[in-house]
């Protein structure tokens, strides 16, 4: 769901025709993507293969059991779950196993029927099959359905996403302040980084990172979402037109020379990186995908966009290229937590990883992880009062444990000087 603030956007979207144009009721919330130059032969298209229940129906008997073979569909639709441009994701029960899944699917005929979206459904489909992870949802099954629609199937997460998390947040809604305090938001973004972690090491890049493409399930599980424009780090592809704008600054109806350069925008404008932004879609890696994550944090932790409040594309793609995004402790007062809520060393953890320059950046999700693990343990760098307190009271407590004779006496001296200055100062104003 896009930021209020941001509605004005929308209409700097507006599409041209053609069977890679986006939907004209595209947001900056919603998901670029680039054309592919693919030609599909007849021979490769399946139009009649149909999934079909394979277990037989077990009845009881008095003699003992009888095996009744099914008939039809092994997926069975129940809701539909979501929809775009090119497909859309559906309830399913699978007859078989006799479980909920999602069911992703390419609609026949216009944009979904191209070689280009039945390329990136099939780089999607083997992209998360490589990526077995906890905070990744898995797919279980691939298919084509009796009305020669290709569909894949992946688990069912019950629960809600982390833009819906953000939006009841925003709402000061009782149960779910309560429920997503600091240190469960601080969870839900490791969740978000063992994903990018695990993706990154094998090359991949997600390209995509939004709250709406994280879920949140029931029992708190993390699932990384939608890979449809995730790419092997190593495929580059080309970037945007050198010098040349990629939105026009002149209207909501961009022109026809224009419809290539927004294309070249891959990714959800509201969370790309400055290089993202730039169109430099061969410079990408992950720290671009990090960057993503860093926005994505600061939304859950301050309750705002970080670039909230432009009122066109070209502005957004502007402050993003051009804004250092680093946080700082203002950033928090709209929290409805209060800013004391959100520690100092995340803050200082958020400015470091919103650099402009990827280099200043961290490196990679391990690095983060590793970092966040030091601030749960009080081992914070020092990088302000607050976080020397921090950590000067982390070391303290440590010392109290393995002496706590030294503690008390280290104590002891400091009140002893503390109170010796005092005395000294009393004195010097008597005489």
């Amino acid at each position: 769901m896009t930021p209020p603030t941001l509605n004005a956007l929308d209409a700097t979207l507006a599409q041209p025709e053609g069977p890679f144009a986006l939907r004209d009721d595209v947001s900056l919330g919603a998901t670029l993507a680039a054309p592919l130059p693919l030609v599909v032969s007849e021979s490769a298209r399946r139009t009649t293969t149909l999934t079909t229940s394979v277990l037989p129906r077990i009845e009881s008997e008095s003699a003992g059991v009888r095996l009744v073979p099914t008939e039809g569909p092994r997926y069975e639709n129940e809701k539909l779950l979501g929809e775009g441009g090119m497909g859309e994701v559906a309830l399913a029960l699978d007859r078989d196993i006799g479980r909920k899944v999602a069911l992703k699917r390419l609609r026949a005929g216009g944009p979904a029927s191209s070689g280009a979206a039945l390329a990136r459904f099939v780089d999607e489909v083997r992209t998360v099959g490589q990526l077995e992870h906890p905070n990744i949802v898995p797919i279980h099954d691939v298919g084509v359905d009796e009305h020669g629609n290709y569909f894949f199937v992946m688990k069912y997460v019950a629960g809600d996403t982390l833009e819906g998390v953000i939006e009841k947040l925003k709402a000061k809604d009782p149960e779910t302040i309560a429920r997503y305090t600091i240190h469960k938001r601080i969870e839900l973004f490791v969740g978000l980084l063992r994903a990018l972690d695990c993706a990154h090491q094998h090359g991949i890049i997600h390209r995509d990172i939004k709250p709406a493409n994280v879920m949140v399930g029931a029992n708190g599980e993390v699932m990384l979402m939608d890979w449809g424009v995730a790419r092997p780090i190593a495929r580059a592809e080309p970037d945007a037109p050198a010098g040349q704008p990629l939105a026009d600054p002149g209207g909501p109806q961009p022109s026809r020379a224009s419809a290539t350069r927004v294309g070249a925008l891959i990714g959800t404008p509201l969370y790309m990186s400055p290089e993202q932004a730039a169109g430099r879609n061969s410079q990408l890696d992950a720290r671009s995908d990090l960057y993503a994550a860093c926005l994505v944090f600061y939304e859950l932790l301050s309750l705002h966009h970080r670039f909230e409040g432009k009122d066109s594309l070209v502005q957004l793609l502007a402050a993003i290229q051009s804004t250092d995004a680093g946080a700082t402790p203002a950033d928090f007062y709209r929290a409805h937590l209060g800013p004391a809520a959100v520690p100092a060393d995340l803050i200082h953890f958020l400015r470091k990883g919103l650099a402009l320059d990827p280099k200043a950046r961290w490196q990679s999700a391990g690095e983060m992880l590793f970092e966040l693990e030091a601030i749960a343990d009080g081992r914070c760098r020092v990088q302000c009062g607050a976080t020397a307190l921090r950590r000067g009271t982390r070391e303290f407590t440590g010392l109290l444990d393995r002496n706590p004779l030294a503690a008390f006496s280290l104590v002891g001296g400091v009140a002893a000087g503390v109170l010796g200055l005092f005395g000294v100062a009393v004195f010097g104003l008597l005489t």
